[in-house]
């Protein structure tokens, strides 16, 4: 169904020049619809802000200022604002319209890209900004969504200004950071602060997706991420995609320092040096087993007596004239000692030269477990050339070093043929998916596709997140494990009732209502201690939903504690010493544990939720009781 038909804006005229003619997508902040200049009649992109944005004053206020100094920026990768202005409700930008589509839509369809095709798109992108650099403009949003692709190859950066525009309203004062987590340099996160750098720093970012496929920190909480923005070096794009030239890994690092002063000093200065590796990376590479691995040796030739031995020819041929010769030449007969004598130096003369022609071949040394460099000097040493193939994974030999070759070591082959080395990298390491949220049949599809095997499925009360619903796997999102490794799952079983069995009648249905129940209490005649919990419904450990009714049934509270002791306990005297019970409420259940067991009672501790803390006892504080009795504890 067309989602445009149900727009309000779409079909209406805008300031009475605008008329909207569909609607191309929608943002955070903002929706792009495609519109007609009746004016000028030509086809633009209309940028619409939210409601939210466009009722706030000092938001359309910063909005116009930030658009004006927009417009005056003319270059050919920046999407150019023609116009702003407002119609009543609706704050737009009239900006050129460009067709094509985003950098994270052929990120999404084409995965990472090789390192010369990444910087064939970072150089515009770096450009636009250092024009915008230039003119006293920070972009602060940099990320693929703002870089178009044209149909016919251009490369447009667009939203200048708008998240500048956002600083200025109340969405910032309430501790909204502006921009894209994943992009943010690190005194975005923690002052907000952003200057030319901080645009640097996203770039920086940007290219280590477009070489790797994802981000540094991607697939995490937004928090986490944060975090990691602010404490941990971004790491080598090579660390994930292994074919990534060490070009592309010192623009990502030099780019992505944490501190500002450590980056580019603005994005031409990034730019220079893109430039400079776009011209030093190799033209064209060989992929990575794009071939059988073959041995350039010679199979040892092989020579019959005719070829190995030049036939001689008898050194005393006479050339016959035209005329007839003397009658006394013609008896002529060759000195047969001397014919043998030539043919005989002849021969060794080519036996001589066939010895000396003949290859020189050498063997293989034994380079398992070295790295590539000794590896190839080893190769060199005995006159033997080196090809690296696209490396393996190993358990058992690190990552970097030759786990194999090919010929193997000790084969013979002829000087300046190549060995092919397999590199080893290392042990095969799978991160663990992020399945939160998913339900089980999901989760198990979602982990048996990553290469990982499900482990046990566990059950456990959560009331945030959906019964049904995985909370969080054994190990954790983003762990690298070995293949086949075994996932856990834990699912939400939503709302669970819990345990109130023998805790006081006041203190469990305090607790109950607190988790949202409505509680009844039933008193009867017991045995049991008077006042405590003696049964409940439902029962203990099923799973509930909120607000479902509870009843608990109490022994009758009546009477006296210790009279009701003293008559459980035939051999109990009326003599007898009893204790004080202190109130451990609100100690740690083990140092409240420790300091009951110390003054001679016995301890038994029951589990209402995940905290170490003691939230209930009994008996209750300030209570007499014989040495050796028991006072629970819940936690």
């Amino acid at each position: 169904m067309d989602t445009t038909t149900a727009d309000p804006l779409v079909g209406r005229l805008l300031d009475g020049r605008y008329r909207i003619e569909s609607r191309i997508a929608r943002g955070g902040m903002a929706t792009v619809y495609l519109a007609l200049d009746i004016r000028l009649d030509r086809t633009v992109a209309l940028k619409v802000m939210h409601r939210s944005l466009a009722e706030d004053p000092a938001f359309v206020r910063r909005f116009i200022g930030e658009a004006k100094s927009v417009a005056s920026l003319s270059h050919p990768n920046v999407v150019h604002v023609f116009d702003q202005g407002t119609d009543n409700d609706v704050v737009y930008l009239s900006m050129e319209y460009v067709p094509g589509r985003t950098l994270r839509d052929i990120l999404r369809e084409r995965g990472r890209l090789p390192a010369r095709e990444a910087l064939e798109l970072m150089i515009p992108v770096l450009a636009a900004l250092g024009a915008a650099h230039q003119a006293g403009l920070v972009h602060r949003d940099v990320k693929p969504e703002n870089v178009l692709m044209t149909d016919d190859g251009r490369v447009k950066v667009v939203d200048f200004g708008l998240a500048r525009a956002i600083e200025a309203t109340n969405q910032t004062r309430t501790g909204v950071m502006i921009g894209t987590i994943g992009y943010m340099a690190p005194e975005q996160v923690m002052t907000g602060a952003a200057d030319v750098r901080s645009d640097v720093y996203a770039a920086g970012i940007m290219l280590f997706e477009l070489v790797t496929g994802e981000q540094p920190y991607d697939g995490e909480t937004p928090m986490s991420v944060a975090y990691r923005h602010v404490h941990d070096t971004v790491p080598a794009p090579s660390s994930v995609a292994h074919e990534v030239h060490p070009l592309i890994d010192t623009l990502v690092a030099h780019a992505t320092a944490r501190e500002p002063h450590d980056r580019p000093a603005d994005a031409t200065a990034m730019l220079v040096a893109a430039v400079d590796a776009h011209r030093m990376l190799p033209r064209t590479t060989s992929p990575p087993g794009s071939g059988p691995m073959m041995s350039h040796a010679q199979p040892p030739r092989t020579f019959s007596g005719a070829q190995s031995m030049p036939q001689a020819s008898p050194s005393h041929t006479m050339i016959q004239p035209r005329a007839e010769m003397p009658e006394q030449r013609r008896g002529f007969r060759p000195n047969w000692f001397l014919v043998a004598l030539a043919a005989v130096m002849v021969v060794a003369v080519g036996l001589t030269g066939w010895y000396f022609a003949q290859p020189e071949y050498v063997s293989v040394p034994n380079l398992a477990d070295n790295n590539l460099a000794v590896a190839e000097k080893s190769l060199t040493g005995v006159g033997l050339l080196m090809r690296k193939a696209e490396g393996q994974y190993d358990e058992k030999v690190p990552e970097g070093l030759v786990l194999s070759t090919d010929p193997a070591s000790g084969t013979e082959l002829e000087k300046g043929s190549t060995v092919t080395l397999v590199p080893s990298l290392g042990p095969l390491r799978i991160v663990v998916p992020n399945v939160s949220g998913m339900t089980g049949n999901d989760a198990r599809a979602a982990i048996a596709k990553a290469g990982l095997t499900v482990g046990s499925v566990r059950r456990l009360a959560n009331q945030d997140v959906e019964r049904d619903k995985v909370i969080r796997t054994s190990p954790q999102v983003g762990e690298k494990v070995k293949k086949s490794a075994k996932v856990s799952i834990f699912v939400s079983a939503g709302l669970v009732m819990p345990d109130v069995s023998g805790m006081p009648k006041d203190e469990a249905a305090g607790f109950l209502g607190g988790q949202g129940f409505q509680v009844q209490v039933n008193e009867v005649d017991d045995d049991a201690e008077p006042c405590t919990v003696i049964a409940q419904t439902p029962k203990a450990k099923s799973e509930v939903d909120k607000n479902a009714p509870v009843m608990i049934t109490v022994a009758r509270c009546g009477g006296d504690i210790l009279d009701w002791f003293r008559q459980g306990d035939n051999e109990a005297r009326d003599d007898q010493q009893f204790a004080m019970v202190p109130g451990v409420i609100g100690k740690n259940v083990n140092d409240a544990k420790a300091e009951l067991e110390a003054l001679g009672f016995k301890v038994q501790v029951q589990r209402l939720g995940n905290g170490g803390v003691v939230q209930f006892q009994r008996p209750l504080p300030n209570s007499e009781r014989p040495p050796q009795s028991t006072v629970v504890l819940w936690q």
